[in-house]
Formats: structure tokens, sequence, C-alpha cells
């Protein structure tokens, strides 16, 4: 049954297909024909869709298959023409083959996708009365198109910045969400790839101190028909189905292939800001979720090659991700198709690195975590790729997939060691041991296969979980408005209220978040490694205790720009660290400490510091009780040469932390190599930027906050 009129474009009629090619996937315009190319290596047959933009259908059957690769080119095809595919084939969904040509099928390689999904039963591939049938109801006016793209993108002058991780301060942020209420942007341009790429944004991230922003994901993607039923949509993005084409909700100027170029200008426009762009990608799983779900391209195209079963003699899908399904990176056409996506993001979209979303499911062989599998060994071969930034979130949904530290050289990695560690201690958790390592670095994790500290993407709060104002605001989560009766999001979230459970007008209980707030923001910006803030973190941006807000695209997600003169001094904190660590090799080192001299004579390059002013000793490490640690950092000489073998020399620094209640009198110690400095960044609002400080002297450290001394 068709419910959308169409025409059949017989091969000898006046307008055949032409043979074409089978080397390049996707949809390759020229001004004489569009060659289509698909891999389906099982299908019998194949036809691509052309629509007219009254919804009317011309189908031109491909007749070549080459190497499971069906093409063929089409002549006269105009760029902006919307089309898609329909494959035939077998129907043993028992054997994971669902080839139904009622459904149309997006293409994986489309470079743009036009339209919205329409709700409802019609994509999926099976009789909903009779699940063991193939549905015969065509699925054409419940779906986008696939769009013919040919973009000739003036770069100009563009360039690869190549920041050096050392270098690099990562932000996490939503396109859409970051500017949706900037009153300083054009309406029309609020919430889309060109208000993000305006001077209003370039300034702000300049001004604190970002090198690089981390996009969540921008491959188009769809809302979860569960999710769509509470009347939610998918507002994170972790949902792809389009891996070459840019979200055409972004973008404010079309989505027939206008999202392409205006993700560029965006791209080009952060370059010239000297900001590097990171996308968090999803290829560990798709749109189409578990066996259950609806066809929109790789079901209906290689379902048993695209992804993994239980078993061999099962259609069960095997699902580490969480989503209903996990991509077999292993396969020869997943595996291409990911390599060929993210080749196309750094050769042609310019993007600097990504972000690998679930990676412990990618990085596997069957079942197995394999670190020399297709998929790592593949990308750390590659010639593109192996020169970009490429961070694992190293885990997946399974018992075996938390990888923290195992990933090779060069990917870095989201150390959540790190994340909970800096929480515990903020919130009086006892004992400065875990502290001490992460803070300098996590060599326990990343120095015995050879990585520096920059492997270590410190972080403490991302997309999910709580923000910053949120973690010292609440100690449970409230996400009663995801529809899913609160029992979604994490309940580990190693949080403190400081006495009241979300906003209080009490100025005590605020003054006191913020401050926990700003140590918080101090310690990730100072600590050796990668630092990695979430948008609004600086500006005191809440979601009301919602620690899991993917479907809430609405204000509680959204970065709020109203000033408020209460956070100022938060944002102006973490604008300060930032600058010192940007200004100080001594706060970002290649090499992880050896606390030892760098030099014969020298002072430690590290040094743990008790209150008391002494070296911390084995008895003091084991002290559950002690709460103020000090981290001495000597910048004279550093370990690494400078850019032309020469020793490079900087100040050194002490670094204060104390999360107990109460004041603590700190010693600075006496020694020959440090004799003065002076405070430059501290959230005790007892002591004031430029006070003096001389080693063998004593400050007051007030309750819960942080104390940075530079020598003088």
């Amino acid at each position: 049954m068709s419910l959308s009129p169409w025409r059949w474009q017989h091969p000898d009629e006046t307008a055949p297909v032409w043979p074409g090619f089978h080397q390049r996937l996707g949809a390759t315009w020229t001004s004489e024909s569009t060659n289509f190319a698909i891999w389906s290596p099982e299908a019998t047959s194949m036809w691509v869709c052309l629509f007219d933009d009254d919804g009317t259908e011309t189908r031109h059957q491909l007749t070549e298959h080459t190497l499971g690769v069906w093409h063929g080119a089409v002549p006269g095809v105009p760029v902006g023409q919307r089309y898609g595919f329909r494959a035939d084939g077998p129907w043993e969904p028992d054997r994971g083959r669902r080839f139904n040509p009622e459904k149309l099928l997006l293409d994986p390689y489309a470079l743009a996708i036009s339209g919205d999904l329409v709700d409802g039963p019609d994509p999926l591939p099976y009789d909903v009365d009779d699940p063991d049938e193939r549905s015969e109801v065509d699925s054409a006016t419940a779906m986008p198109r696939s769009v013919v793209v040919y973009d000739e993108f003036a770069w100009g002058d563009d360039r690869r910045l190549r920041t050096r991780w050392r270098d690099t301060v990562i932000y996490e942020l939503h396109v859409k969400g970051f500017t949706k209420l900037h009153n300083e942007i054009p309406e029309h341009l609020r919430g889309t790839y060109a208000g993000l790429g305006s001077h209003t944004v370039t300034r702000y991230l300049n001004d604190l101190g970002v090198t690089a922003v981390e996009l969540l994901p921008v491959h188009h993607f769809f809302t979860e028909p569960g999710v769509a039923d509470r009347g939610l949509v998918n507002y994170w993005g972790y949902n792809s189905v389009g891996y070459f084409a840019p979200h055409a909700a972004y973008s404010s100027a079309g989505d027939r292939g206008e999202q392409v170029t205006e993700f560029k200008q965006m791209v080009k426009n952060f370059h010239e800001a000297g900001i590097e762009v990171i996308l968090d990608v999803v290829y560990n799983h798709t749109a189409e979720g578990g066996r259950e779900g609806p066809t929109y391209s790789f079901r209906g195209l290689d379902d048993l090659g695209y992804y993994k079963r239980v078993g061999p003699d099962t259609d069960t899908y095997w699902d580490v991700t969480g989503c209903g399904n996990t991509v077999d990176a292993a396969n020869v056409g997943a595996l291409r198709l990911i390599l060929d996506s993210l080749r196309y993001w750094v050769t042609e979209m310019r993007v600097d690195g990504f972000r690998f979303d679930l990676a412990s499911a990618l990085a596997r062989t069957g079942h197995d975590i394999d670190m020399r599998g297709a998929f790592l060994t593949t990308i750390s071969q590659d010639p593109v790729l192996r020169h970009v930034k490429l961070i694992a979130e190293p885990w997946d949904a399974s018992m075996d997939g938390y990888l923290v530290g195992s990933f090779p050289p060069p990917w870095v990695e989201w150390n959540d060691r790190y994340r909970d560690t800096v929480r515990d201690f903020w919130r009086g958790e006892p004992g400065v041991r875990e502290l001490a390592s992460r803070m300098a670095g996590s060599s326990d994790l990343y120095a015995d296969d050879g990585r520096s500290p920059y492997a270590s993407v410190n972080f403490v709060t991302a997309h999910d979980g709580f923000t910053v104002r949120d973690l010292v605001s609440y100690e449970s989560k409230h996400n009663e408005d995801n529809g899913e009766g609160n029992r979604d999001g994490t309940d580990n979230n190693r949080s403190w209220n400081h006495g009241v459970e979300g906003e209080t007008d009490d100025p005590e209980i605020q003054a006191l978040r913020r401050r926990q707030a700003a140590n918080i923001m101090v310690t990730l910006c100072l600590s050796s490694g990668s630092p990695m803030l979430t948008a609004g973190d600086e500006r005191g941006r809440t979601q009301r205790g919602n620690n899991n807000a993917y479907c809430q695209d609405n204000e509680i997600s959204w970065v709020d720009w109203r000033p408020d003169d209460a956070w100022l001094d938060v944002y102006e904190i973490v604008k300060a660290a930032l600058r010192l660590r940007r200004e100080h090799p001594a706060l970002r080192q290649r090499h992880h400490f050896a606390g030892a001299p760098t030099i014969e004579g020298g002072p430690k390059d590290l040094a743990w510091l008790h209150p008391e002013g002494h070296e911390m000793t084995d008895t003091d490490w084991h002290d559950d009780a002690l709460t103020t640690i000090g981290m001495f950092v000597s910048g004279d000489p550093l370990r690494s040469p400078g850019p032309r073998g020469e020793q490079q020399r900087d100040a050194s620094f002490v670094l204060w932390c104390n999360a107990g209640p109460d004041p603590v009198q700190v010693s600075l110690p006496d020694n020959q190599w440090v004799r003065t400095g002076e405070v430059v960044l501290t959230t005790d609002p007892g002591l004031e930027v430029g006070t003096p400080a001389v080693a063998g002297d004593e400050l007051t450290l007030a309750s819960r906050s942080v104390l940075v001394l530079r020598q003088t």
C-alpha cells in the first residue's frame, strides 16, 4: 500500500540511470549527473527516490551492484534535490534481515537532511498487528528526506589551529541552549550555528579564556518514540541518524543544504577567534533503537551488519549502550561509515577533534574489549584522524566497559575519577590522598603507557549530571519534569546543599554556595591535565536540580544571560584562574611531576604541604581528619625545554585548599629557593589579591576556601 504519489522511472526511458561508480558512497553531484551509491550487500533490489516540492516521488532503480554497493548516476539532478532510498531483499527478522521496500530510507551518507520525522508507527518495518509479517505501510509521508549538496565554501585563509593539549581549555556547550536566551544576538539567530559563531559568543569565550568548544551532538538526530509520547523532545542529541549531516534544526538559513554552509561559517568564525571546534559524536548506537524499533536507514539496508547480536543464532540485539542497539564497529560497512564520517568532518567541515560518546562500546571485537581492534587501530594509523584531538568517554553501559586510563595514545580521556574526587573533597569527605593524585595529573592512570598529564580531561560537571550551582544547592535529583517518575538520572551526585535543598533566600548559605562553586572551579582550572568547563557554570547556571535534562529543550537547559551580580565574582575568579594557567607554563606542564628536583640542588618540581609547614608524611597521607593541603609547584626551572631546546623558567606557586568548616593557620615553609610571594587568587573573603607572603610566615585561611600564592 502506498500513501504518497510516485512515478517509477524505468531504465529504458528517456532519462536512464547510468551505471555510475561505487567508490564514493552517498550523492555526488556534477553539472551532468548525480551519482548515488549505497552500501547494502544483501539487498536484492534498490531504488533511489527523488521528491518534488509537492511530495511527488520518482523512483529510479539502481541496477549496478559492486562489492556490496548499489550505485547509479541520474542525469539532470539539481543541487538541493530531496531524495531517499528503498531496498528490497529477504524478510527474515529472526535472522537479522528486515528489508522492506515500503520504507523510505535516509542515505547514511547524506550531507544534509530536510524535513521532520512524523511521530507514529509508519516507519516500523513490521505489521503492528502481526510483527512476524512485513509492514505494507509506506513510510514516505512520515520521513524526512536526504538532500543533494554541493557547497563551494570560501574558506579563505582558514587553517587548523593545532592548539597543544597542554594549552587547551575545553568548554562543553549545546548549540541551541548557549544562545537561545542571549539578548545581544538577533532573535532569528538565537539557538543556531550562526548565533553560536557570532562575535558576541567568541568575544565572551576569549574573555573567559576558552581555547576549544566541545559541541553536544550536531549530527542530525531524532527524538525517541517513547520521549515523543511524553510530549518531550531529545534535547541533547545523543540519538544520531545522519553522520554526515549537521542537525537541520540548528540552521537559521534553511535545510536544503544551507545548514552545511552555516556550519562551516561557524567553524571559520571560531578559528578566526583562536578557538577550536570539537564535536561530541555518537557512533556507538543509532536512533533506530532495539529490534522492535523503527526503520529509518541502517536497519533497512544491512541490519545484520550494522548491529551487534547476542549470539550467531539469535536476532536479539546486544546492547551495551543502554539505547537498544550497539553498532558493530568491526563490521566493514559500519567501520567504513564511521571513518568516512570522521574524515569528512575534518577535511570538509574543518573541525579540530572529536569526543566519542561511550567509546568503550566501539573498542570491541565481538563482545570483548580489544585495544588492538579495528576501530582503534584504523584511527591510530589514519593520516587525517591521528593528528586531530581524540577524546574518549572511556566507559559504556556494561560492567567490563569501564576503561579509564586504558585507551592508547594519542587518545585522551574524560577522567570521572577526577570529577568524583574533587566533588568529595569540597563536600567534606575525609582524606586528601586521592585529591593529590588527581590534581597532579593522575599519573597512576596515564604515566605507565607514556601519556602526559593532558591525557586526563579533568571535569567536575558535564551535560549529564548537576551543574556546579546545583552541585552546591541540591543533595538529591529533581527530575520530575522528565516524565519518568524521577527514576532517571544517577543517584550518585556527590553533592551537598549546605543546609537547604534548592534555592534559598538565606544570604549566608548563598555566599557559602558561591564560594564553594568558586573553590571547585579554581581547583579544576589549576589542576594538571586538560580542564573542561560546562557552559554556564562560571555564571551560576541552574537546572533546578534536574541531573538528566536530556529532554528539556527549555529554560531548564538554556543558559540564562541575564546579569546576576551575585555570581559575577565567581566568573571573575574563574577567568583569573584560567589567565594564570595561560600565562604560566608551570601550571600546565607537559610531563608528569617526579617529586624530585629538576636540577641538582634545586627544589622538588612538586611538593605536598601540611598546614604546619612541613612536607606531607605517610602518617599525614593517612590522616582522614585532614581537610587542608598545599600544593607547591616549582617553575625554576621547568622539566620541559622550550621550542628551541632552551631551559624554561617560570614563577613557582603554592595552592592551598581548605575544605574544612573552620579557619586554618597555614605555615609557609622556610626554604632557600622561594622566599617571597603574593596572593594572586583567593576565595577567602578575608584576603586580598596582592597581599605579600614571606617564607616562614603564617597565614589564616578561611573555612572552605582556596588560596593561590605566586613567587615574586
